[in-house]
């Protein structure tokens, strides 16, 4: 499908498929708009039919051009920040980066400036977009990979469903202490706060329900370690990092979960692959990011013929 960005403006025209249906039924089935957006479109006259408002009980014909108003310029307190930015993907409706280690992704207060986010407003703020940038998962600081922005609030609310219905998939590959003898597994295991530790988590039978899938890459026996591919089924924070510590194989340099500090190094977790069927386009994307992380170095060769296919 042919979406084209006039303005403030998104347009589609109709094809066989939508032909006789009411606009109504067009935003609901094509878009799959959540409720509350939906109100806020009608009351708001944001959909025209060949630039003209009409009832929402208007059947539409083929070739007919519908437009949406997404892009309406939004106030935000996010500070841009000259960041270089690592673009993997873009759209006129999102942006796929490869984030860096030592990096957050978003401010925790109005007087942080340096985070991939801040960097995010500035490149929008280039594009002429005035829009608040959304990310749709986050990275903790240092976990470098693929992360997923939004450029309006349309587009936000529906990768966010998208990303609930679990239609996100991330890959991820992890270095770990020890020797994992199973070529693949599972670990299933609730995840709650850890009432001792103000951002640990742990394992809890209490805890929200958490799914990760791995599958054992490399094992690299004279540095005791193993490189594994993950995947989740949940998104659960830290729980990569909570999942392998309870297999007993920490993250390296993971020293918060029991892996030993490497001088000069961060923990060994990288999103390496995010795919997904666009919530907007319905084209299959699918984003590898490249590993500059260097405890990763001597596993390149593997990465490259195993994982960035």
């Amino acid at each position: 499908m042919t979406l084209i960005k006039k303005g403030e403006w998104i347009e589609e025209t109709i094809r066989q498929k939508w032909k006789d249906k009411t606009v109504e039924h067009y935003l609901k089935e094509r878009w799959n708009i959540p409720r509350k957006t939906l109100h806020l479109y009608r009351m708001e006259k944001k959909v025209m039919v060949n630039e003209e408002v009409v009832r929402w009980t208007t059947h539409l014909q083929e070739k007919d051009n519908v437009q949406l108003h997404v892009y309406e310029p939004e106030h935000h307190n996010v500070v841009t920040s000259s960041i270089e930015l690592d673009v993997l993907y873009e759209d006129p409706h999102i942006l796929i980066l490869n984030k860096p280690i030592q990096m957050d992704t978003h401010p925790s207060s109005n007087e942080q400036t340096n985070t991939l986010t801040n960097g995010v407003a500035a490149y929008f703020q280039q594009q002429d977009l005035h829009t608040q940038p959304r990310h749709v998962h986050r990275l903790d600081k240092d976990t470098s990979g693929a992360i997923l922005y939004t450029k309006y609030p349309l587009a936000s609310a529906l990768f966010d469903q998208l990303l609930a219905d679990r239609h996100i998939k991330r890959t991820y590959i992890a270095l770990v202490h020890g020797i994992i003898r199973q070529d693949k597994g599972t670990i299933q295991a609730s995840i709650g706060r850890d009432r001792h530790h103000p951002t640990r988590r742990r394992v809890s039978p209490s805890g929200q329900h958490a799914l990760t899938n791995y599958h054992v890459r490399f094992r690299d026996t004279k540095r005791n370690q193993t490189l594994v591919e993950l995947s989740l089924d949940t998104g659960r924070t830290h729980q990569i990092r909570v999942h392998m510590s309870h297999l007993g194989h920490p993250l390296v340099g993971d020293t918060l979960y029991g892996g030993h500090a490497i001088k000069g190094q961060q923990q060994a977790l990288h999103a390496v692959r995010i795919t997904f069927k666009h919530a907007i386009t319905d084209k299959e994307v699918a984003v590898t990011a490249p590993v500059s992380q260097s405890l990763f170095d001597p596993y390149q060769s593997v990465i490259k013929r195993h994982i960035l296919l």
